[in-house]
């Protein structure tokens, strides 16, 4: 796709941003219409790597029939345990800007024919202009879905400003409050506080609820995952306190046990393993400790069920 062509799907604000792009806390500063020269790989086309449906999120968002998830390329973090990495590193995204607008439309429209009724936007911190133009293409031609932001939590705050009124549920990670490991593992030194903003904004749009309806599908609020490493149970439980001190207890939390060390971590000291059920089970304890009522736990066994192949069509099944 011509990404020059591409830029009438966007508002003059969007172009002026993705001509000199600061999306997301990186603030490169590139010309995304000129190629994806940026932290994220990623230039000014939709960039989305996959369109399907996944069956294997929380509850609430999957819903009974599942969530029809879009998949974007690149990302503004370098996790080294990303269980996405054959679409969310660099080099794998440059040159690959996804298909145009009107057949990503058509296939959304295609799946959530077929009874879904939320569309999940994942990690789209790098691509908030491409997440707009989609969610008013599917406007445009009449399909109102429940709108799911599913988000590494590395957002600049004006940025989750933007999305308010847009976006349904928020689906941010809070993957830690210490800057060391934030930078050793992701390379971020900020994103600590950064996250937090971020989260706070959210809170601040939709507060502690999470509107659920008859079917047991979440229309509205926020949803927190905090995914727990092996090796740092003492940070997770740190991050729990960070939620309840600066947000509520009562914030829905999904606490996440599905770690799988994935072959860029299988040298490394500490990540190289899984996660060890007491580990967790501490976690656990001190979620129930300090109060958290809404949410989900795992099974341990959970790591056997997020292992996508994003050569397939559909990646989880």
């Amino acid at each position: 796709m011509n990404t020059v062509k591409q830029a009438d799907i966007y508002d003059l604000n969007e172009r002026l941003i993705l001509e000199n792009c600061t999306l997301c806390p990186r603030e490169c500063r590139v010309n995304r219409f000129d190629g994806g020269m940026g932290y994220c790989g990623t230039d000014a086309g939709l960039n989305i790597a996959s369109i399907c449906i996944h069956r294997g999120e929380e509850p609430a968002i999957s819903g009974k029939h599942g969530i029809c998830n879009i998949f974007f390329a690149g990302c503004n973090l370098h996790c080294l345990y990303c269980q996405n990495h054959e679409i969310s590193q660099k080099a794998s995204v440059t040159g690959n800007t996804g298909p145009a607008l009107e057949e990503a439309l058509d296939l959304i429209v295609k799946i959530l024919s077929e009874g879904i009724s939320a569309v999940g936007f994942v990690s789209p911190s790098h691509v908030v202009p491409q997440v707009k133009a989609i969610i008013n293409g599917l406007n445009s031609r009449g399909c109102k879905p429940i709108t799911v932001y599913n988000t590494n939590g590395y957002d600049k705050l004006e940025t989750i400003r933007s999305l308010e009124g847009l976006i349904d549920v928020y689906l941010p990670d809070y993957k830690y409050v210490t800057r060391e490991i934030a930078k050793g593992y992701s390379d971020a030194l900020d994103y600590p506080g950064i996250a937090l903003k971020a989260i706070k904004e959210m809170y601040y749009q939709k507060g502690s609820n999470l509107s659920i309806d008859k079917d047991g599908r979440a229309i509205n609020g926020l949803l927190i995952r905090h995914l727990v490493l092996p090796g740092h149970a003492d940070e997770s439980k740190k991050v729990l306190h960070s939620i309840t001190e600066e947000l509520s207890p009562g914030v829905h939390l999904s606490l996440m046990s599905q770690y799988h060390p994935t072959p860029q971590v299988r040298y490394h000291p500490i990540l190289n393993r899984s996660l060890y059920k007491a580990e967790y089970e501490a976690v656990v304890e001190v979620m129930e400790n300090l109060g958290f009522r809404n949410g989900w736990v795992q099974d341990m066994d959970s790591n056997l069920n997020y292992r996508p192949d994003f050569s397939k069509e559909n990646p989880f099944e």
